[in-house]
């Protein structure tokens, strides 16, 4: 999985993440959160221990529907989906959480 090391303006809808078929890393946060900031070393880390997917990150706000729609409130948040279903979410993670969640694909779940 490539890490993508900045937080993009909201491009996807909700429709397009549920209809995606493999496995997606949704990040939600802004460039500007101290969190996550802080959070970017053990992501970057982590994600690169993954061979398939895709690692999305999505600028978050108020108003901000795709955000809205995963019920999001702390930053970062990331998210798992596979084929458009969560599979699971860390908030404000630390390596040991990030490493959790990703288990199951670097075990070579597809």
């Amino acid at each position: 999985m490539h890490y993508q090391s900045t937080y993009a303006p909201e491009t996807l809808e909700r429709g397009q993440v549920d209809t995606h078929e493999g496995i997606r890393l949704l990040e939600f946060g802004t460039n500007w959160c101290g969190y996550c900031i802080a959070a970017q070393p053990d992501i970057e880390a982590c994600v690169g221990l993954i061979e398939d997917g895709e690692h999305l990150k999505v600028e978050d706000g108020p108003g901000r529907p795709l955000g809205r729609s995963f019920r999001v409130r702390l930053w970062p948040t990331l998210i798992l989906l596979e084929n458009g279903e969560e599979i699971g979410r860390v908030v404000r993670p630390d390596r040991a959480a990030l490493q959790a969640l990703l288990a199951p694909l670097a075990a070579g779940r597809q």
